[in-house]
């Protein structure tokens, strides 16, 4: 299982007139914690994209918990728990910085396209590699110079 943690404040635009977290704003961070993970274990969004694949969503979902609210410092863990095929799933848990309470939890699958002939492709062999390295604890960090 590969597991990361991201922290966020949460910003005064993410919140209603309450100062409560809209609910579409956990898909965002969602994807903040997503994009995290993937760099990580040694590679950024934008390198997979210019390798010619993209991660497109294909299924989300969140179970909302407990509301967050304006300025506070907030935890999404990611974890991927199987490698992928033709698809990943990356689920998500989101707490208060004091990590007791799940304020929401969900996950979202992705599908691997190539972004040349927009046609579905399987997972490409190095996005495997880098995900089995994970899997085993070799975590890297990405330095934007590979």
């Amino acid at each position: 299982m590969i597991i990361n943690s991201t922290q966020i404040r949460v910003r005064y635009a993410d919140t209603d007139q309450m100062r409560v977290v809209h609910h579409a704003k956990f898909l965002e961070y969602f994807e903040l914690g997503r994009s995290s993970l993937i760099r990580s274990l040694g590679m950024s969004y934008a390198e997979l994209e210019a390798r010619g694949v993209s991660l497109p969503v294909i299924e989300a979902f969140a179970k909302y918990r407990r509301p967050a609210f304006y300025d506070e410092l907030i935890n999404v863990e990611s974890r991927i728990s199987e490698l992928p095929k033709a698809s990943l799933r990356i689920e998500y848990q989101v707490r208060r910085e004091d990590k007791v309470d799940i304020l929401a939890e969900g996950y979202t699958v992705h599908g691997f396209l190539n972004s040349s002939t927009n046609k579905p492709t399987r997972a490409p062999a190095y996005f495997v590699e880098m995900l089995e390295r994970g899997m085993r604890g070799e975590f890297h960090q990405y330095s934007g110079q590979e």
